[in-house]
């Protein structure tokens, strides 16, 4: 649950001595600090997410400190303690909207993610907070062109921003003068003010935002292999054999995209084959199994192989009952298994394994 709270960088109100704030009643006097230690440990412990982050680090290890030294306090104190802390919210209105970034950030899940790209490249905005966190990351090899480009003094910021090991490995990968030079800027650079090396940092991290934004949130082999898998047999045959004859390699990498009922006993691991039969109706089950008797015989026994000898004993008998499927409704049953196999796998609770 998210807070309404205002933002956290603006002075906690000082309840202690606000116009109107009556003193506590049946309890001394508490001043600011300890106030506001009650109200974040009592949103905190009510399950909301505060971020305090913005806050200057002081003034987050003084609340730390704050929270920590509470003593135990009666509910007429706490109640008391929020009442002023909500009338303080209600005197104060809302904040302003912090710039178009925090727009950006406030609104990116309900407006057009091209119209948020566009609005970001246009004013020079960098997509997912700290820009310096995007840099960082980078392999030494991507940083390398920054170094060799930018002013020594941007450099050295880079180079100070860097893990110790990643920097000594990005200086071994430069030519001896220039490390020379970048590494005695940094001597130069202690007076850097926070604000210019995040400016600094924004101009960077656009250099590792150029990745044009798509219509498709997924590549053509994931799209085309998806579609496929939950076409009948023929029809993803008579596909892939087209594919085939136009581009073989195009071809090849979707067929490894594609998982089918056949291709159960060679993906998937026996220990998760419980937990699918769960999430697939029993008569949809007995039929994929009943289709699948016929030509797929390594994967019916794959999969009643990994089941208790019981239950597997009596999806035995009831295939035998069922006997032959009609072919449409069968691949349908065995289309429906495949479709809970991928919905699991795209929920993290299971894993295929890689194809070859």
């Amino acid at each position: 649950m998210a807070s309404d709270l205002p933002d956290p960088a603006a002075p906690l109100p000082d309840l202690a001595g606000a116009p109107g704030s009556a003193p506590l009643s049946g309890a001394p006097l508490l001043d600011k600090r300890t106030k506001a230690a009650i109200v974040v440990q009592f949103l905190m412990r009510e399950g909301v997410e505060l971020s305090l982050t913005s806050m200057r680090d002081s003034a987050q290890a003084e609340l730390i400190r704050a929270v920590g030294t509470l003593g135990p306090m009666d509910s007429a104190t706490v109640n008391a303690v929020l009442d002023e802390f909500a009338d303080a919210l209600e005197a104060g209105g809302m904040p302003g909207g912090g710039g178009l970034a925090a727009a950006l950030e406030l609104l990116e899940s309900a407006v057009s993610p091209a119209i948020a790209h566009r609005l970001r490249a246009q004013e020079g905005i960098v997509a997912g907070g700290d820009p310096w966190a995007r840099i960082i990351e980078q392999e030494a090899e991507a940083l390398v062109p920054i170094f060799e480009r930018e002013s020594v003094e941007v450099a050295a910021v880079l180079l100070s921003k860097l893990a110790v090991g990643k920097a000594a490995e990005a200086l071994g990968l430069l030519p001896g003068a220039r490390a020379r030079r970048i590494t005695y800027a940094v001597s130069q650079i202690g007076a850097a003010r926070p604000d210019a090396v995040a400016r600094i940092g924004q101009a960077l991290a656009r250099g590792f935002d150029i990745v044009t934004e798509t219509a498709f949130s997924s590549g053509p082999v994931e799209r085309v292999g998806a579609i496929l898998n939950s076409t009948r047999a023929m029809t993803r045959n008579d596909v892939l054999e087209g594919l085939e004859e136009t581009d073989a390699a195009f071809a090849e990498e979707v067929r490894r995209a594609i998982f089918t009922f056949a291709n159960i006993p060679g993906r998937l691991d026996a220990r998760d084959i419980p937990k699918i039969v769960r999430q697939v109706d029993q008569e949809v089950l007995v039929q994929a199994l009943a289709a699948a008797k016929a030509d797929l015989e390594e994967a019916v026994e794959f999969i009643l192989g990994a089941m208790s000898k019981r239950m597997a004993e009596a999806l035995r008998g009831e295939i035998d009952e069922l006997g032959e499927v009609d072919t449409e409704a069968g691949e349908d049953a065995m289309g429906a298994f495949v479709a809970v196999i991928r919905e699991l796998e795209e929920a993290g609770e299971i894993h295929l394994i890689a194809d070859g």
